[in-house]
């Protein structure tokens, strides 16, 4: 996953009701429009709009079924995300293990508190 589609997604993220939407999204699986607005305190313009942002990012996909839409985790992308915080995660690891003792850029013990 490229560094614009990582920040593309965590800027559509960064939205609380975005984060929200996607959050019923993972917890419900496919989920009508209607019902997603019927969750949230916004009207079916600014649902839409927040919906555009997401399906942008990748990270959501819409199926359209007649006059309704449906939308659902894109469950590559998640993995994809999922694996960047993995890497994320093995780098600080082996950073934190190859320090010994952690010291702060600052100079001080520990993690940064200031106290030395």
């Amino acid at each position: 996953m490229t560094d614009d589609q990582l920040r593309t997604i965590f800027k559509a993220l960064a939205d609380a009701r975005r984060l929200s939407i996607v959050r019923t999204l993972q917890r419900d699986g496919e989920v009508c429009a209607c019902n997603l607005l019927d969750g949230l305190d916004i009207s079916q313009p600014t649902l839409s709009h927040h919906m555009k942002v997401l399906c942008d990012s990748g990270l959501v996909r819409c199926r359209k079924d007649s006059r309704w839409c449906y939308y659902s985790v894109d469950a590559e992308v998640a993995r994809k995300v999922s694996a960047a915080f993995g890497l994320l995660a093995d780098a600080a690891a082996a950073g934190a293990n190859a320090k010994g003792a952690t010291t702060c850029s600052c100079g001080h013990e520990g993690s940064c508190g200031r106290a030395s």
